[in-house]
């Protein structure tokens, strides 16, 4: 999502607006414009951040990203699998206790993704653990042996 034709459009507003008032102020805007251009792309991807959480929220089985490829946001939508209902059932029938020692810095990133998810600690981890104990496919990638039709990221050669 290229950022660039808003931001032009709000400079190309406050230049009308400032017109009336002269060269000076025609000037003023200008150097204003530049001066903000930064901090309205810091609002911009600040406001799209929170449309990806809460369109996260909206949309059960699917997590929406914001991702910055250069300068540039993209909003990225990926389906999570649905915790099994049979793994927390709301009781203590067939479940055991586990003592976990973690790292804090592991523990403070545990407990962010189980919030970005909206779920518990616990929860968040009997899926990691799950998830993690499932048979894989022979193919790294969704899509079969050619992969999916699109990658997203950098690399670094």
């Amino acid at each position: 999502m290229d950022l660039s034709p808003h931001l032009s459009g709000l400079r190309a507003d406050l230049a009308s607006a400032a017109a009336v008032g002269g060269d000076e102020v025609a000037r003023a805007a200008a150097l204003l414009s530049d001066a903000v251009e930064p901090a309205l792309r810091l609002v911009l991807l600040d406001l799209l951040a929170e449309a990806a959480d809460e369109l996260s929220g909206q949309l059960p089985g699917a997590l929406v990203e914001l991702r910055l490829r250069g300068r540039e946001p993209e909003l990225v939508a990926t389906a999570v699998s649905a915790p099994d209902p049979h793994v927390e059932a709301g009781t203590d029938e067939g479940t055991a206790r586990l003592t976990l020692r973690l790292p804090e810095a592991l523990k403070a990133r545990t407990e962010s993704a189980a919030q970005t998810e909206g779920l518990s600690v616990n929860s968040w981890l009997v899926r990691a653990v799950s998830s993690a104990l499932e048979p894989r496919s022979p193919f790294p990638f969704p899509g079969g042996p050619h992969g999916p039709r699109r990658l997203t990221g950098f690399g670094r050669a």
